[in-house]
């Protein structure tokens, strides 16, 4: 057993510790504690070994509950735009250039994409594959998480066929106690109402939990599934995959997923940008958990998401980065940094338990990870803080941690 001493413990699930300590048993968080709270017992205990670790704050690993791995290709790629659809014009066109899901670049870009998300201090994450592509890669790797298996499809002629096929390709996949598949609908305006049902109808199954969706994330979509018509219409046509039959519900996205019985305590609703007040309140009285991307947002079109409102409401709420053809990296500090100065009065500790123990809980993951508590994985990181201000919680979404992070592990390296 090693027993980490550092001047910051800071466990989410409790208030910062002062001059704390982590007993780590191989990969099992034991105890923690402070100063008066149990020093004296461990300090004798048989095969212990102190670490004392200077300048540091010690906290859970990150939960990044919503990125696309395998777009990591096209960093740099889609450049900026004022309005969603035409982003999303150039994500496929940039697709159309690479028709083979596991090029030699594409899995590349993976490999690129977990290692960036582990150097930045992500534990667990929520990864939106089209392909299924990035599963060999993530079980491979530190990262434990889920893989959405995203469906995409607006006029599908057998929409219980098509995701019978998909969880028959889920149910093929490794098993793994760190990383699991599921399904995923994609948004709203690209997968039919019947599609929704028979993911709907999977998940109720507990084989397939949690699922996400993209949601009320552009005004194109708000101005979609109110009146059928506008951008996506269009693009829809142009694609061949507009449903003629297709009737527009004429409510905001989250009443129509919402009516439709699709929402639920194990959906995760990514973005939300363009939400109401009644929107957020189906999601809390649902227990749906939304996953804020920000800085992607902004990069898309899509808009600065009402993040105050969000915690106002009383919303579960996860952070996710994105991909990196909509963000410049995959660091959940830089983007707790951009949530700090788009809502600063959210405490920082709210911010925080969103990046970690409520990512974790979103993604069935929190009897293991998001905290600092005896039983749980010791996956941990340790941010440097020389700093004398005493609100540890106010520097960790300050934006400075987002280039001091080492893993726990690294740090005894360091140490010795």
């Amino acid at each position: 057993m090693i027993r980490y001493q550092a001047p910051w413990i800071v466990p989410i699930s409790g208030p910062p510790i002062r001059d704390g300590w982590v007993v780590v048993d191989r990969d099992r968080i034991v105890a923690l504690g402070g100063p008066t709270t149990g020093d004296r017992i461990w300090r004798s205990t048989s095969g212990l070994r102190d670490m004392p670790l200077r300048d540091v704050v010690v906290m859970p690993g990150l939960v990044n509950a919503h990125t696309h791995l395998e777009l990591s290709h096209m960093r740099d790629e889609v450049p900026p735009s004022p309005g969603f659809v035409a982003w999303i014009r150039g994500v496929m066109a940039a697709r159309r250039q690479r028709p083979d899901p596991r090029s030699v670049e594409i899995m590349s870009g993976i490999e690129h994409g977990i290692a960036e998300s582990v150097a930045c201090g992500t534990a667990l994450v929520g990864d939106i594959s089209n392909t299924l592509a990035t599963f060999e890669s993530l079980a491979h790797s530190p990262l434990a998480g889920v893989v959405f298996y995203e469906l995409i499809r607006f006029n599908a002629p057998e929409p219980a066929a098509l995701v019978e096929a998909a969880e028959a390709e889920i149910l093929a996949l490794p098993k793994s106690d760190r990383l699991r598949a599921s399904l995923a609908a994609h948004a709203p305006y690209s997968v039919a109402p019947l599609v929704f049902r028979a993911i709907r109808k999977a998940v109720d199954r507990d084989a397939f939990t949690p699922c996400s969706v993209h949601l009320s994330e552009s005004v194109e979509e708000l101005e979609f599934i109110r009146t059928g018509g506008g951008p996506w219409r269009v693009l829809l046509e142009e694609i061949g995959a507009w449903d003629p039959a297709w009737v527009p519900p004429g409510v905001s996205p989250v009443q129509f997923l919402d009516d439709a019985g699709f929402l639920g305590a194990n959906v995760l609703a990514v973005h939300g940008v363009q939400m109401t007040l009644d929107d957020l309140g189906r999601l809390k009285a649902r227990g749906t958990t939304l996953v804020t991307c920000p800085r992607s947002n902004g990069h898309t079109g899509a808009g600065a998401p009402p993040l105050q409102d969000f915690y106002d409401a009383g919303v579960r709420v996860a952070v996710g980065t994105d991909s990196l053809a909509s963000a410049p990296d995959l660091n959940v500090f830089a983007e707790l940094a951009t949530m700090h100065a788009l809502a600063p009065a959210v405490p920082a500790s709210s911010l925080l338990q969103s990046a970690t123990l409520d990512g974790a809980r979103a993604l069935g993951f929190d009897a293991e990870y998001g905290s600092i508590e005896p039983g749980k994985r010791a996956r941990l990181i340790a941010v440097d803080f020389a700093d004398d201000d005493d609100d540890v919680e106010e520097y960790l979404v300050s934006g400075v941690a987002a280039e001091q992070i080492r893993w726990l592990e690294e740090s005894l390296k360091s140490e010795v």
